[in-house]
C-alpha cells in the first residue's frame, strides 16, 4: 500500500503537548480507560522537551491537519546488553485508518530503533483488541504469552516506598 502523498510524519516540537494530551485521551477513550488518562499538557511538555527528555513523540499530519501520533522511550535489556525502543502509545484517527499510516509509524520507529542500536521494539496491547493484534502480527510481531505484565501504582507504590 502506498502512503498518500499528503501525509507527513514529524517529530513533536514544543507547542505540541496539547495535541499529545488530546491523542493520549483519544487512545484512552478507545481502550475504555479514559478515567485513567489524567496527564496534563504541562507534564507532557516536561517529559518531551525538558532535559533530560523522558519521552519522544511523533505527530502524523494529513494536508497539515493532525491525524495521529506515537509516543516512545528507550529501555535496556540486561540479557543482551543492548537498548530497546518501547512504544508507549500509538493512535490514528478513525477516519484516517486503513491508509497505511500505522505501518508507516512502525517503519519510522524501526528506523529510529536501528539508528540508536536497539535490538528490539516492545509495546503492549489489550487482549480484547483483535484488530490491533492482527495488525501487529502482520508486521511480524510476536506475542509474549509467557510473560505477564505487572503493575504497581497508587497506594501500593507509596506503601512499598515507605
Amino acid at each position: 500500500m502506498t502512503l498518500p502523498t499528503d501525509i507527513v510524519l514529524r517529530p513533536a516540537v514544543p507547542g505540541d503537548e496539547t495535541l499529545v494530551t488530546h491523542y493520549v485521551r483519544a487512545l484512552a477513550d478507545y481502550e475504555k480507560l479514559l478515567d485513567r488518562a489524567i496527564a496534563t499538557p504541562e507534564q507532557f511538555r516536561r517529559a518531551l522537551f525538558d532535559s533530560p527528555t523522558r519521552l519522544s513523540a511523533l505527530i502524523v499530519e494529513r494536508a497539515g491537519t493532525p491525524i495521529g501520533f506515537a509516543l516512545w522511550y528507550f529501555n535496556f535489556s540486561t540479557f543482551t546488553g543492548t537498548p530497546g525502543l518501547y512504544l508507549e502509545d500509538i493512535f490514528v484517527e478513525e477516519t484516517a485508518r486503513n491508509l497505511g499510516i500505522g505501518r508507516e509509524i512502525f517503519r519510522y520507529l524501526a528506523r529510529v530503533a536501528v539508528a540508536e542500536d536497539c535490538t528490539k521494539m516492545n509495546w503492549s496491547v489489550l487482549n480484547w483488541n483483535a484488530p490491533s493484534i492482527a495488525f501487529y502480527r502482520g508486521l511480524g510481531a510476536q506475542g509474549m504469552d509467557d510473560w505477564t505484565t505487572q503493575h504497581l501504582d497508587g497506594a501500593a507504590l507509596a506503601a512499598l516506598a515507605k
